[in-house]
C-alpha cells in the first residue's frame, strides 16, 4: 500500500516530517508512522522553550499497538506544540500531514541536508513494507 507523502517536507528515518517556514520547522508524524502505529491513543508534547539536539526524543506518542519516542529531525528550540493533537490523538492517524506536533526555531539549518526529501523517504518506505 503507498503511503501519502508530501513533496515539501523533509523526512528523518524514524518517520518525522519537517516543514521547514523561514528559520522555523514544523514537525509531525508521517503516514507511514501513523499506519504502523495503528490507532493513537496519546500525544505528549515538550514545553515551549525547551531545546533538543537532533534525533533527541521530544516527546511521546502511543497507539494501542506501541508507544514510540518522537525524535527531533533537527536541533531546535520548541516556540509552539499542538495542543489540539494532544487533546484528539487521534487526528494523527486522520490527518498526519495537518496534525503537526511541534514547531521549532531550527538551531543549525545544514542539518536539513541530512534528511530526505519525498523521493528518497518514498523508496525508504517502500523497502520496509511486507
Amino acid at each position: 500500500m503507498a503511503h501519502k507523502i508530501l513533496p515539501d517536507l523533509r523526512y528523518a528515518k524514524t518517520d518525522e516530517w519537517i516543514r521547514v517556514e523561514g528559520d522555523e520547522g514544523v514537525v509531525g508524524i508521517s503516514d507511514y508512522a501513523q499506519d504502523s502505529l495503528s490507532d493513537i491513543v496519546y500525544v505528549e508534547l515538550p514545553g515551549v522553550g525547551d531545546s533538543f539536539n537532533a534525533s533527541q526524543p521530544f516527546g511521546v506518542v502511543e497507539s494501542v499497538k506501541a508507544a514510540s519516542d518522537l525524535l527531533l529531525p533537527v536541533a531546535g528550540e520548541v516556540v509552539a506544540t499542538n495542543d489540539a493533537a494532544v487533546d484528539a490523538p487521534e487526528s494523527l492517524n486522520s490527518d498526519p500531514f495537518g496534525s503537526w506536533l511541534v514547531r521549532i526555531r531550527i538551531s543549525d539549518p545544514s542539518q536539513l541536508d541530512g534528511l530526505m526529501d519525498a523521493a528518497a523517504y518514498e523508496a525508504y518506505c517502500a523497502t520496509r513494507e511486507h
